[in-house]
């Protein structure tokens, strides 16, 4: 199985660039994994929250395929504790799943026609954080979910 994260818009803070380069090193060891970061749409400023949407809409169609099973990050998904996080992620490797995408959207979400493409939702929290962190706290959970599934001390670390 291979794993891909999507994000819209580059990741800026550089702490938060050095902790995600850190995950995805470890994940390495696990999964065939790989991050996107999708460039912002452009002249934001001339487009509705609607357009804006569609627009970033466009771009996560193109890394998208039909056999992809797609995932969005979103704070209306469900909830999973590490552990079920990681059974989750074992269910997707024994059901044959070829390609996991995983997508945070940008600053309003997702447009109308990636939620009907998606194939479900997770929410980290109820509470909110920058898409900037959401990145960070996204692949250290994965790394996390791995190590549960290898019996590695990590998760009681």
């Amino acid at each position: 199985m291979k794993i891909t994260l999507i994000a819209i818009g580059k990741t800026e803070d550089k702490y938060l660039i050095e902790g995600i380069d850190k995950y995805i090193n470890r994940l390495k060891h696990y999964i065939n994994f790989s991050f996107l970061a999708i460039p912002d749409v452009k002249n934001v400023k001339n487009l509705s929250e609607a357009q804006q949407k569609a627009k970033e809409a466009e771009l996560l169609h193109k890394q998208i395929n039909n056999g992809d099973v797609v995932i969005l990050l979103d704070e209306k998904g469900k909830k999973y504790s590490s552990v079920d996080f990681s059974n989750y992620l074992n269910k997707q490797m024994v059901g044959s799943v070829q390609h996991l995408i995983f997508i945070i959207g940008g600053p309003y979400g997702f447009d109308e026609s990636i939620y009907k493409r998606a194939n479900g939702l997770i929410s980290l929290s109820d509470m909110t954080f920058s898409h900037q962190m959401i990145r960070l706290f996204f692949v250290e959970q994965l790394y996390r979910g791995f190590s549960i599934l290898k019996g590695e001390p990590y998760h009681h670390a």
